[in-house]
């Protein structure tokens, strides 16, 4: 199965975590070769409401899943047919969305970490346990996966539409494209945006708009095939993923139909409500970057807005041409690679021409609603095109390397900055703490804690007041050699910080494995706290986090309902529109005088 397919469609685990109520009782499968013992666990759990089915071979574990529900295994490391965790791999295969609870005779810590680790929910050794700590493990284990399994479902969903997310479509645009090595084929990316939604979100109010999404996302979905994709990248914008779709002919027919469907009368309440669609469609028919093709079909969908609706193709040579003095290109990969090219030679340019800016939005803490500091975040004054959204650069200054020189150009600036609110504090007050994304690039170069302590000293700024912040993405399943590098920042006095937890790369356990201060809880989770099941995963994570004594930070805080719900649920901090929209110094300079003021 490709890694794309696995998440084609709900999961029965899925289904069971919107669709169950709380546990009461539970149906569990017994993997022990030994009926005396056997025999003891099923009077055990007898009380405990709990149904036990009993096998004794490992090879007869997995036939009875394949034929029964189950809720949860017992698992003993030595069977016949399997010894140590060779059960516990095989049960993950076999049912990844099962909890499993290894019920042991071997004491053994090392032997209970590594089962942890390869899948286990629990380890509990015989001879050192009764029927309550039994079924309180076996209760715990099944909804300790089930939030695990909620998290991964909103990680990878959008919790408005129920749609795939933008993570999960480049997820499966990734194996599309791999595929076509294997097998000939094209493969279309389509960018769908909604002409005049913003008048219906003016006009009727956000939860109209909501309830238009929603229809409109069932519309396109009705004229898709089962193994297309359909996701929303978000506000009214989606994207289409199909693939063997025949070419050009056959992509326009399928983009035509999603025009059709989308303008048909939407009636939202007692109006009827009207909207069209501008379509852009790429193409390819061998391994691209997932982010050109994206990109690609954007342009297109501008073209087809700026012509007034319907859809447009993408033709590199015509974009090309559309420029002046644009040179002769023999192919559209040389196209490719010119644009580019051009990109980050204006990239490498604009730290010389002083064209970075530094954008900042302020930190709230919850409970005294005292802002504690601000978050650097980069921007690009481009001579021709404007301003420019890290997202349209910084993974080019990545895989080009110029991440770590404009890296080092924000840890300086920022420091200076924060030197500068802290030179004018109240001597009573804290002085406010400046927050500064790393890259992976960065996080990866030996002279990380050199750069990091030469912009402190240049600056002359404590390091307790700079708070690195790195992505789930960037230190999930890395080597030891990361968190050695994370290790040694802390040793260097700054305060660490796990970002947009929640986007997919790690799990609730995985939190204790990184030397971090703070998580900043995704604007995901925060934007959708009206659902109780959403507001349910958000307490369990700030349980984690605070049993793991870290400050938790809610981000994207939009209105005053979200900032209510998170700080009645226990959260520390809040980052947002709410207080203050990321801003150049002088803009967000009358709140940061709150933080230096001590009030």
């Amino acid at each position: 199965m490709e890694p794309g397919q696995a998440l084609a469609a709900p999961s029965p685990a899925e289904r069971t975590i919107e669709a169950e109520p709380r546990l009461t009782s539970a149906r569990v499968l017994l993997v022990e070769d030994d009926p005396g013992f056997a025999s003891l666990v099923e009077q055990m759990l007898r009380g405990a409401d709990m149904g036990v089915k009993s096998v004794g071979l490992l090879a007869a574990a997995r036939a009875h899943l394949r034929e029964a529900e189950v809720d949860c295994v017992l698992l003993d490391l030595s069977l016949p047919d399997a010894r140590w965790l060779e059960g516990v791999e095989a049960l993950r295969d076999a049912a990844p969305e099962l909890p499993l609870v290894v019920l042991s005779g071997l004491d053994d810590e090392t032997v209970a970490v590594q089962a942890v680790q390869r899948g286990a929910q629990d380890y509990l050794v015989k001879g050192h346990v009764n029927g309550h700590i039994v079924s309180r493990a076996i209760r715990y284990s099944i909804e300790r996966k089930r939030t695990e399994l909620a998290l991964a479902h909103l990680a990878h969903h959008d919790g408005l539409t129920g749609l795939p997310n933008r993570a999960l479509f480049i997820d499966r645009l990734e194996c599309a494209l791999a595929r076509t090595e294997r097998r000939p084929s094209c493969v279309a990316t389509m960018f769908v945006d909604l002409d005049r939604f913003k008048e219906v979100n003016d006009a009727l109010g956000h939860e109209a708009g909501d309830e238009l999404l929603c229809e409109i996302s069932r519309r396109i979905q009705s004229v898709l095939r089962p193994s297309d994709t359909v996701a929303r990248f978000g506000g009214d914008e989606f994207l289409v993923l199909a693939e063997h779709v025949g070419g050009e002919p056959g992509a326009t027919v399928l983009a035509s139909r999603i025009c059709d469907v989308v303008a048909q009368p939407v009636e939202i309440g007692e109006r009827e409500v009207l909207v069209t669609a501008s379509v852009g469609v790429a193409l390819a028919r061998s391994p691209l970057p997932v982010d050109d093709l994206i990109r690609d079909a954007d342009d297109a969908m501008y073209r087809a807005k700026q012509g007034g609706g319907g859809y447009e193709v993408y033709d590199e040579l015509k974009e090309v041409l559309r420029g002046t003095g644009a040179p002769d290109f023999a192919h559209a990969g040389q196209l490719r690679a010119f644009k580019r090219l051009e990109t980050a030679n204006d990239l490498r340019r604009a730290l010389e021409r002083e064209e970075l800016r530094l954008y900042y939005q302020p930190l709230v803490e919850l409970p005294s609603g005292r802002v504690t500091g601000a978050e650097a975040l980069l921007r690009w004054e481009h001579p021709e095109r404007g301003l420019v959204g890290p997202d349209d650069f910084i993974p080019l200054a990545e895989e080009t390397g110029l991440i770590v020189p404009i890296g080092q150009w924000v840890l300086e600036t920022a420091c200076r900055q924060a030197a500068r609110w802290s030179a004018t504090a109240h001597p009573g007050a804290d002085p406010p703490v400046v927050s500064v994304n790393l890259a992976p690039r960065q996080l990866a170069e030996p002279g990380l804690t050199d750069g990091v302590s030469k912009a402190l000293a240049l600056a002359g700024l404590p390091a307790a007041s700079l708070c690195l912040e790195l992505t789930e993405s960037t230190v999930a399943g890395r080597s030891d050699g990361v968190i050695e590098m994370l290790k040694a920042l802390k040793a260097i006095g700054v305060s660490l910080s796990l970002d947009d937890f929640g986007t997919g790369y790690s799990s609730l356990a995985a939190l204790d494995e990184y030397p971090v201060d703070a998580v900043k809880i995704d604007r995901s989770f925060v934007g959708r706290l009206d659902d109780p099941e959403r507001r349910d995963v958000f307490a369990a994570v700030l349980a984690v986090a605070h049993a793991l004594h870290l400050v938790a930070v809610a981000e994207g805080v939009e209105e005053p309902r979200q900032l209510s719900t998170v700080r009645r649920l226990g959260c520390d901090a809040a980052q947002g529109n709410l207080f203050a929209p990321a801003g150049p110094v002088k803009a967000i300079e009358p709140l940061m005088q709150r933080a230096v003021s001590g009030r």
